[in-house]
């Protein structure tokens, strides 16, 4: 058995079965002359090699992408005004393994999904083989819509090249292949203007660009349109909509860079193209220095900000389409919008219920697994009476939803973060810590992986490393819907430190950003406990339970039992001195 990484080709004759059955010694004289004089020599021209035929059609190996695109458009070209042949190809760069004289592996399968989509004439790229191309070979390809390729789990992008006779043009953004409205949401980064007259800006500004992009792939949930695509629009005025509808995205990010003597000033802004509307700008000043420094400061802020912005124009979007039948995607937004609600029983239930419509409908999708498993862990923690079961029922529910996100996708940061907030509460600590660095690893730019490293490591004890994950969930994404939860642990952490000045800051940060959350005003009270300020405690106490009437000492002695942390138990004592039932 061979297992290699390679291009290949998938290829078919068209209408075979026909041209045999209404002349088959024409159609057979046809192959056997295309065979020798044409598709044999052309597959040694680019070093190919024909790895398996099948009649009407082969699948042909080369080292890369553009050997393989030379030879099907060298093909295409010689085969365009053949009375008989006619071919379809698809391209993809995936693993292969050889094994029996047969082909396996997602190279051999999406390139013979691709193949089949062609049309007579035509060149399928996916995204990751037009990726691997130079500019000069990925230029004849047009399109790059998102299309959902039968037993193909994920969505791929398809590029295509169609021959076009002398005198015409290729109409490369075929209409076959849309962005249905129920896609999940897909966004190209344009090339940032320059608007210095310093020349080495215009690297600095093509430099953010390309780290947004990779930055934005490391969301699951969101589909990034190449850097080459993108970057054949550098230098042209475009509107959003225009490219909206050529690469076939719903949201357009734009951008400029400008330097003085001593500042530079980079703005971007968010574009809901399909509906015209900017969805969030922003500007970022820093002084010159650097430039490679900057460069990353300024991606990793933009980056930080704007996914937020478009996760909240996502919720609004799905929230506003009142269609009775609902796809796995706007099922998990309308659930998200529960989720970030203020806190009630009705919030966490309607959530919980739009999940799971998400994971019925779509049973291969991470993200939806993983906000089960993450509920059931608030669940525990908040006392949530939206679940009905015993907490080792609800623990057990989470850590099967958790381990099927990361069946799912394991390069999920969400799903990471999922299995590491389930393995805490069931008493893994450092199976737990292991999950979420791991999450982070996958994606540092999400805040909620740093924040949740931050919750097991100040529930094992280890607050200092706490207090600067929280920071740096914080930095991240300072307009992030969580966000009261990181200032939450945060100022847990602090107590822990003994700085129960500012974590009283925190906690009453916490609280202004969630009203309704009960929590931070048990954080005001442990603060307040270690200060000796037994009045104001009370009354925090007090403020707690007008939201959550039911909360005891048992139940959160409950919520901690498989944490670590020895400050955890003494925060339970110090609420009960403050008036905390025992319940």
């Amino acid at each position: 058995m061979q297992r290699r990484l390679t291009a290949i080709v998938a290829a078919d004759i068209v209408g075979y079965s026909r041209l045999m059955s209404e002349d088959e010694t024409r159609t057979l004289s046809a192959l056997t002359t295309f065979l020798k004089e044409l598709l044999e020599p052309a597959v040694r021209e680019q070093s190919g090699e024909i790895i398996k035929r099948m009649g009407d059609g082969w699948f042909i190996e080369f080292s890369n992408a553009t050997d393989a695109v030379k030879f099907a458009i060298n093909v295409q070209t010689a085969l365009s005004d053949h009375e008989v042949i006619q071919l379809r190809f698809g391209i993809h760069i995936g693993d292969v393994t050889i094994q029996d004289d047969d082909l396996y592996g997602s190279g051999v399968n999406i390139a013979a999904r691709l193949e089949a989509l062609a049309e007579p004439g035509q060149v399928l790229l996916s995204d990751a083989a037009y990726s691997s191309l130079d500019e000069v070979s990925a230029a004849p390809f047009g399109g790059g819509q998102t299309h959902n390729l039968k037993n193909i789990s994920r969505p791929v992008q398809v590029w295509r090249w169609a021959y076009a006779q002398p005198g015409q043009t290729s109409d490369f953004a075929n209409p076959g292949i849309t962005m249905a409205e129920a896609d999940m949401p897909s966004i190209a980064v344009l090339p940032f203007s320059n608007l210095s007259s310093d020349p080495e800006q215009e690297f600095f500004a093509d430099g953010i660009v390309e780290d947004l992009i990779m930055a934005l792939s490391r969301f699951a949930w969101l589909f990034v349109i190449a850097r080459n695509s993108c970057f054949s629009y550098k230098g042209k005025t475009v509107q959003s909509t225009q490219v909206a509808e050529e690469l076939g995205v719903r949201y357009v990010v734009e951008g400029s860079v400008r330097q003085s003597a001593t500042r530079i000033r980079v703005t971007a802004q968010l574009i809901d193209a399909t509906h015209n509307r900017n969805v969030w700008s922003q500007t970022y000043d820093r002084p010159t220095g650097d430039l490679f420094d900057i460069q990353d400061d300024i991606s990793q802020s933009i980056t930080g900000v704007m996914v937020p912005a478009l996760s909240e124009a996502e919720r609004e979007r799905c929230l506003r389409n009142t269609r009775p039948s609902l796809d796995a995607w706007e099922a998990y937004q309308k659930g998200l919008a529960h989720f970030y609600s203020p806190y009630s029983d009705e919030d966490h239930a309607a959530g919980r219920s739009f999940f799971d419509q998400s994971v019925a409908l779509d049973p291969g999708f991470s993200d939806a697994h993983a906000m089960i498993a993450m509920m059931g862990v608030y669940a525990i923690n908040a006392g949530q009476s939206s679940y009905k079961g015993t907490q080792q029922e609800i623990k057990e529910e989470a850590r099967q939803a958790a381990e099927r996100a990361v069946q799912a996708d394991d390069d999920n940061a969400l799903a990471h973060v999922a299995l590491g907030r389930v393995n805490e509460i069931i008493g893994n600590t450092d199976l737990a810590i292991a999950e979420c660095k791991m999450a982070v690893s996958l994606n540092p730019n999400l805040a909620l992986a740093h924040h949740e490293l931050g919750f097991v490591l100040s529930n094992a004890g280890h607050c200092e490393e706490a207090i600067q994950c929280n920071d740096k969930a914080i930095r991240l994404s300072p307009n992030d819907p969580s966000r009261w939860n990181f200032h939450l642990i945060k100022g847990t952490s602090l107590v822990v430190v003994g700085d129960n000045d500012l974590s009283l800051a925190s906690y009453a940060e916490a609280a202004r950003l969630r009203p309704k959350a009960f929590w931070p005003y048990l954080g005001i009270a442990f603060s307040n406990v270690r200060l000796g300020q037994m009045d104001k405690a009370e009354a925090a106490v007090k403020e707690a339970l007008q939201r959550n009437p039911n909360w005891t000492a048992r139940k959160m002695t409950n919520a901690f039992a498989n944490f670590k942390g020895s400050h955890l138990q003494d925060w339970v004592k110090c609420l009960e001195q403050a008036g905390l039932p025992k319940g």
